[in-house]
């Protein structure tokens, strides 16, 4: 009891930390600049072409990056100032907003250049996460690093609540709106990002080899629980989402307008605020590995459920469980990683996790519209939801080193399969 009750107390001094402020502040604000991003493209492709397998392929153009770069991120990453690399990802995203801007202002019918800003954007975006989350240690004493990966995480989870219903709400004005708010954000990512200290470079390099590329996945290969937390979220994602298929069910089933169609967006992230700050004051202490498992049933079934709705009120309600579900598993999964891995191996570990969270999630929207284009968006949405159940099912027998996972702060870094 005493322990909790330390534990409880030390979040309090955690906005005290100057680092962690700012780390905090160019995590909003650059992912709501991307979450206001998704909701004008998505809409403005929509009209443009009125096609669900358009709306697929920015989710594809988007995943071609990560997949082809991952690992050549994280072992840049891992070499270089992390701080420097965010800074340039800034840059280029900060220019892409204008571009998009641009575009959306004076292009007519600007669908092949719009695909080329985002897949820009994306390559951007591969070398950031890794560099961002690799961070989040650094800002923390480790007493209190477990607190640190919830407010991050809520910090994402803030940012697709007002994103995309900022979004929404501004598209009704032209989308070149939305688009010079989000370079404006990411102004401030960047600056915030350039203000936090310079972190540790290693003195020594090693040669570049297959062997250092490869290092992350092989240390993921060889820690069951967070191998199994990270691919259960991936096929989670990769089945389980919907965000493609909103604009369909706000104009065509829901019958609501672009503001709707920012609700939408923005419902998961209410219902992950809403439990984030549950866990801030109740953190996981036991039986971490089976609330994951849960939590990501309750995705699935509450996915089922949205697919089935035709009441706006009722799907906001579905998804905003689907956010309160995801933002569990996804703060389990990333103290787990966390407390886990060295901080020399940060880079790459995070980089293949940003490449399952990300790559599954733009794949998932291309296989969202491609499905729906075979059986309407309904029948996506519930098949993505049972697939998600039937994950589950098989992941709890394929991997009880999971399973039985109490506390994830109970992980310390596992260095013998550690290569530099």
């Amino acid at each position: 009891m005493n322990e909790h009750s330390d534990l409880a107390k030390s979040t309090l001094p955690l906005f005290r930390y100057r680092p962690f402020r700012l780390l905090f502040t160019t995590r909003a604000a650059a992912n709501t600049a991307n979450q206001m991003q998704a909701v004008a493209v998505g809409w403005l492709m929509y009209d443009l072409t009125g096609s669900a397998l358009a709306l697929g392929l920015i989710g594809l153009v988007q995943f071609v990056p990560p997949l082809c770069l991952t690992l050549v991120a994280g072992q840049i990453v891992d070499r270089c100032n992390r701080r420097l690399i965010l800074n340039c990802c800034y840059v280029v995203e900060f220019t892409v907003s204008l571009g998009l801007l641009t575009l959306a202002t004076f292009g007519e019918r600007p669908v092949v250049p719009i695909f080329g800003l985002l897949l820009v954007n994306a390559v951007a975006r591969t070398f950031e996460a890794p560099a961002l989350q690799s961070l989040v240690p650094t800002t923390v004493p480790r007493a209190i690093l477990m607190h640190a990966v919830s407010a991050y995480a809520s910090a994402g989870k803030m940012s697709q609540l007002v994103g995309p219903a900022l979004g929404g709400l501004l598209y009704s004005f032209g989308a070149g709106v939305d688009f010079g708010l989000c370079a404006l954000l990411i102004l401030i990512a960047g600056i915030a990002s350039f203000l936090l200290p310079l972190p540790v470079v290693p003195t020594e390099r090693s040669k570049v080899t297959w062997a250092t590329l490869l290092a992350g996945i092989r240390f993921i290969w060889n820690q069951p629980a967070v191998l199994g937390a990270m691919s259960l979220d991936l096929v989670a994602t990769l089945f389980g989402g919907v965000v493609a298929l909103l604009p369909i069910f706000a104009r065509d089933i829901l019958q609501i307008s672009s503001w709707g169609f920012g609700l939408l967006r923005a419902a998961p992230a209410t219902g992950g605020i809403i439990f984030a700050t549950i866990l801030a004051r109740v953190p996981v202490t036991r039986k971490a590995g089976r609330i994951m498992f849960a939590a990501v049933a309750v995705y699935g079934a509450a996915t089922i459920a949205f697919g089935f709705s035709d009441h706006a009120i009722l799907s906001l309600g579905m998804l905003a469980i689907v956010g309160s579900a995801d933002m569990l598993s996804t703060v389990i999964r990333q103290s787990l990683i966390q407390f886990a891995t060295p901080d020399e191996m940060r880079g790459r570990v995070f980089a293949v996790n940003s490449l399952f969270v990300n790559c599954a999630s733009q794949i998932g929207m291309f296989e969202s519209g491609v499905t729906a284009a075979w059986f309407g968006a309904v029948g996506s949405a519930v098949l993505g939801g049972a697939v998600v159940l039937g994950v589950v099912l098989i992941w709890v027998w394929r991997f009880p080193t999971l399973r039985r996972v109490e506390r994830p702060d109970e992980l310390v870094p596992d260095r013998i399969h550690h290569i530099r």
